[in-house]
């Protein structure tokens, strides 16, 4: 889908109409009772609550735990003393998007130094990384819990090139069913984001450098948000 850009956004200086200067890529599941959530977290709930022919106009009323569908984590969630998501800058959440791609990978594998490392040369501060597995299609399986992970000397590399947000189309940075969080650990204590669960990864330019969107609801005193992510990257032509 193109989307249209303002004239300082689509590089049109002398002012004329804008056009479709960008691609939109979702990156996000469709929030159901169906999308999948961590194991123990609330199960979500939607369903009417006003009707046209009852009440005069549709409501809806949506039950959901902070971390349900494609989220973002704040510092709060790993920290007591760690910013919540609404006291967390919102210039963290959009920025040039670094693509680690990683297909192929097994249940349980370990994403590495290794996987990384062609893309050094373009980490830094504001970038955000994201790492694309695929694993999203294995959503409404018991697979889909199995999936790859972050080493933890992946998570201080990034932290030390300056990178203070990362995102994943898995459930989780680090291994979920484990005892230890070494991804989340780390960037709770210098104040940085995870993105969680994306999903669509595959639908994203290879070669491309997106910009990337992760802006979370500004919801008071929380550990983390729902976001609706998405990638805008040059229109074709």
């Amino acid at each position: 889908m193109n989307v249209w850009l303002p004239d300082w956004m689509s590089g049109d200086e002398a002012g004329g109409a804008a056009g479709p200067a960008a691609r939109l890529v979702d990156l996000s599941h469709p929030l159901s009772e169906s999308v999948p959530i961590y194991p123990g977290d609330p199960e979500p709930r939607i369903f009417s609550a006003t009707t046209v022919a009852r009440d005069g106009y549709n409501l809806s009323h949506v039950h959901i735990g902070t971390q349900t569908g494609t989220h973002i984590d704040a510092p709060f969630h790993f920290r007591d003393h760690g910013a919540t998501v609404d006291r967390m800058p919102l210039a963290l959440t959009v920025g040039p998007g670094v693509v680690v791609r990683v297909p192929g990978k097994l249940p349980f594998q370990e994403i590495t130094l290794a996987d990384l490392e062609p893309h050094r040369d373009r980490l830094g501060p504001g970038r955000i990384v994201l790492f694309a597995t695929g694993w999203y299609e294995n959503a409404g399986s018991e697979r889909f819990f199995e999936h790859p992970f972050l080493a933890a000397d992946v998570g201080r590399a990034l932290l030390d090139a300056g990178v203070l947000t990362i995102a994943i189309d898995t459930l989780n940075a680090d291994r979920t069913g484990g005892d230890a969080f070494p991804i989340h650990d780390a960037f709770a204590d210098v104040g940085g984001f995870i993105a969680e669960n994306l999903a669509g990864t595959a639908a994203l330019t290879p070669g491309v450098e997106p910009l990337l969107v992760l802006l979370p609801l500004n919801l008071v005193g929380c550990d983390g948000a729902p976001v609706r992510a998405v990638a805008l990257e040059p229109a074709a032509g």
